[in-house]
């Protein structure tokens, strides 16, 4: 049908659109502050060691449905220090991905910053974190440079893996995800803004200064 059909029938019916409501959005632990300036990759600014994350989720298109990564970056050495993966965007995602990264770390006192999607605002996230002493921080909304760093890993990701590789299975696509972080990006991918090491070798003790 025309849409001037259905306004026709609309009339002759005495109907009336009726809009979608606004969603009920689940309460929320009071947004942190922007506790860092974050860096693009293209800058060769560095970050303190150990006392930077970034963090963001990012989606994996297979053949039989979307997967959902929750990555934790260090900052200083652009490793990927946790993360998960799942078929929802529950707040347990970020929470595996922030977990991961805590019992690689054992972070003293570090920043964890992300955008302020919902799962990073909620009650859960902000307990979390202080219970593991990790101080979260979020960046402005709609500022596409705030959080930079990951979205570079996100686009890295899609360029070297999702592009490249037919993702039939979500089972398969797990797989894929584990081979590129665990067997490329952190122990081999070699980055400019680290003096073209990888992230494993960046932080082997010959490379690691006061």
């Amino acid at each position: 049908m025309s849409r001037k059909r259905v306004a026709r029938l609309m009339r002759a019916s005495a109907c009336r659109a009726s809009a979608a409501g606004g969603r009920s959005v689940p309460r929320a632990a009071t947004k942190p502050p922007g506790r860092c300036r974050i860096w693009s990759s293209a800058t060769s600014q560095p970050a303190v060691r150990y006392r930077l994350w970034v963090a963001g989720i990012t989606y994996i298109p297979t053949w039989s449905g979307f997967l959902y990564l929750a990555v934790v970056l260090d900052a200083w050495s652009r490793r990927v220090v946790g993360w998960a993966m799942a078929a929802h965007l529950r707040t347990e995602l970020v929470l595996e991905a922030l977990e991961m990264a805590i019992e690689q770390r054992r972070p003293v006192d570090v920043i964890h910053h992300s955008d302020q999607g919902c799962q990073y605002t909620s009650l859960a996230f902000g307990k979390w974190c202080r219970q593991a002493g990790v101080r979260p921080s979020m960046g402005s909304v709609g500022d596409c440079y705030d959080n930079a760093l990951c979205e570079s890993f996100f686009a890295t990701l899609e360029c070297e893996l999702l592009n490249r590789t037919p993702l039939r299975t979500q089972a398969g696509a797990r797989m894929a995800v584990f081979e590129y972080l665990e067997g490329w990006y952190n122990p081999r991918r070699r980055h400019s803004a680290i003096d073209y090491l990888s992230p494993a070798e960046f932080e082997r003790p010959a490379k690691v200064t006061a």
